[in-house]
């Protein structure tokens, strides 16, 4: 461990920069190697450290807080905080002073749901989406095409997976003055890949006549949004995302000229000024009042200002160079794996170098005979040695199918398969219709990932060379079915 850790610091000397991590590791992380954790999905959810805990948990037991909604000393208290931790917030991003407003959300798919219910969609204009998309932003097509518009989606270049920018310049037709607003979403950093895709496709879009809505839930954990040289006019993020704690709250940053346009199609409690049964009548509440829905979670978003000092005290350019350097090694080590036949035992989508993309890895395994391991199996078998990742398309059809060459074709065939079509059937169907996979195995790195985790991985990846069977301890697996064939314990 020593000698090939003084190999990979000769290769990534800014690497010992980041050591502040590994202090952080051994005091509010120990719980890690405590528990012998190799945990590899931070695009998953960050981990929190433990005095984040333990100064929320203070400020809860010291104070008296009440429901936000009311004029008393317990809810002027609490409101107080949740206005604090929301201009945190905008000076995280370097918001503009005035230019932007901070709603909070559930998550980042509320954010993102906000603006496909209350987007101006109309007939005449445009939804234009990238294929590289979480479901939250492919959803808002259903919005759209409710309002008479259509969704249209720009491809992918193969095999890096990246954006086309030939065919986002098509797209983006200019918007004569008058004419239904369009919409353009596509996300800062690909949840599936890791492809960080050019932000300045933002400004193009506006010179073009163009909203343009960034999710950048998998970006802004490892990297710097700063949206005084960026200005998107909606942002979604989600803060476990970012520091791992408090879950279920998450933000939509939205620019203040685009939020008069916005219309909610309903009212609730907590975002009307007034409203009458009588007189079938409402009056919504400005701002971010009038998209926070029912009673906010008051107790939880102090966390948020409590998470976003525990990363300034950090650094994020700290926590991305720390990143860039651990998934330039896992790449390379990677793509030397090889059976002893010459074969390849592993296939990374996306780029294999750390241009343009994040701390996100995703792959398939192969047998010695070019066989396609089953993705499901491989994760079973990473979880016995205390090895977390994730598997499957991610909530990323779009860079899945264009990933593994899956054609329009190939899903009507699946899906005409079987009337009560599901994902786990659905990925039968894939696999079988010329030995295609719809998922796929992601390995992400974050917050306090350190080397000896990469190298676990590396070592876990490794021990699938030549075999068709994998003993770990006394217990021997059939790789394919993940079936005990011999326990020795």
């Amino acid at each position: 461990m020593t000698e090939a850790y003084e190999v990979f610091l000769a290769e990534y000397p800014e690497y010992a920069s980041t050591a502040i991590l590994d202090r952080l590791r051994a005091t509010e992380y120990r719980r890690l190697d405590e528990q012998q954790h190799v945990y590899l999905d931070y695009t998953g959810g960050s981990l929190h450290a433990e005095s984040q805990l333990l100064q929320h948990a203070a400020l809860l037991n010291e104070h008296v807080f009440g429901n936000p909604h009311s004029g008393s000393p317990t809810s002027l208290s609490i409101t107080t905080l949740v206005e604090q931790a929301r201009q945190a917030v905008l000076d995280w991003f370097n918001a503009p002073p005035g230019e932007y407003t901070a709603v909070f959300t559930a998550n980042a798919t509320g954010a993102l749901k906000l603006v496909g219910e209350s987007y101006p969609f109309a007939p005449g204009g445009q939804l234009l989406l990238t294929v590289d998309n979480h479901n939250s932003v492919n959803g808002i097509r259903e919005f759209a095409r409710a309002k008479g518009v259509e969704a249209e989606y720009v491809p992918l270049t193969m095999p890096e997976l990246r954006i086309d920018l030939d065919k986002v310049r098509a797209g983006l037709q200019g918007r004569p003055w008058g004419e239904p607003r369009r919409l353009f979403a596509f996300p800062a950093q690909s949840n599936f890949t890791g492809v960080q895709h050019p932000l300045d496709l933002i400004e193009l879009a506006h010179a073009r006549g163009w909203d343009v809505l960034l999710d950048a839930a998998a970006f802004v954990p490892a990297s710097r949004l700063d949206l005084s040289e960026v200005e998107p006019d909606f942002v979604a993020v989600s803060f476990y995302k970012m520091f791992g704690y408090p879950t279920g709250v998450g933000c939509l940053l939205v620019r203040n000229d685009l939020l008069t346009a916005l219309r909610r199609p309903w009212f609730a409690g907590g975002t009307v000024n007034f409203a009458t049964v009588q007189g079938r009548a409402h009056i919504l509440s400005p701002r971010e009042a009038g998209f926070e829905d029912g009673t906010l979670n008051y107790l939880g978003i102090p966390a948020v200002d409590i998470g976003l000092r525990h990363l300034r005290s950090i650094g994020i350019e700290t926590i991305g160079t720390r990143v860039r350097c651990l998934t330039g090694w896992l790449l390379r080590e990677l793509m030397n794996l090889r059976h002893s036949n010459g074969r390849h035992m592993a296939r990374i989508y996306g780029p294999v170098t750390t241009t343009a993309r994040g701390g996100t890895v995703t792959m398939n395994f192969y047998d010695p005979e070019g066989h396609l391991l089953d993705y499901r199996r491989v994760e079973e078998l990473a979880a016995l040695q205390r090895i977390s990742l994730r598997t499957g398309c991610f909530c990323n059809p779009g860079a899945g199918e264009t990933a593994e060459g899956l054609t329009e074709a190939d899903v009507r065939a699946a899906l005409e398969a079987d009337a009560d079509m599901n994902l786990p059937r659905f990925l039968q169907v894939i696999t079988h219709r010329g030995g295609k996979s719809a998922g796929a195995i992601r390995v992400s790195l974050g917050l306090v990932s350190n080397f000896a985790d990469v190298r676990r991985f590396v070592q876990f990846a490794g021990s699938l060379r030549d075999q068709t069977r994998l003993t770990i301890g006394d217990v021997t697996f059939d790789i394919e079915s993940c079936r005990v064939i011999r326990d020795g314990s």
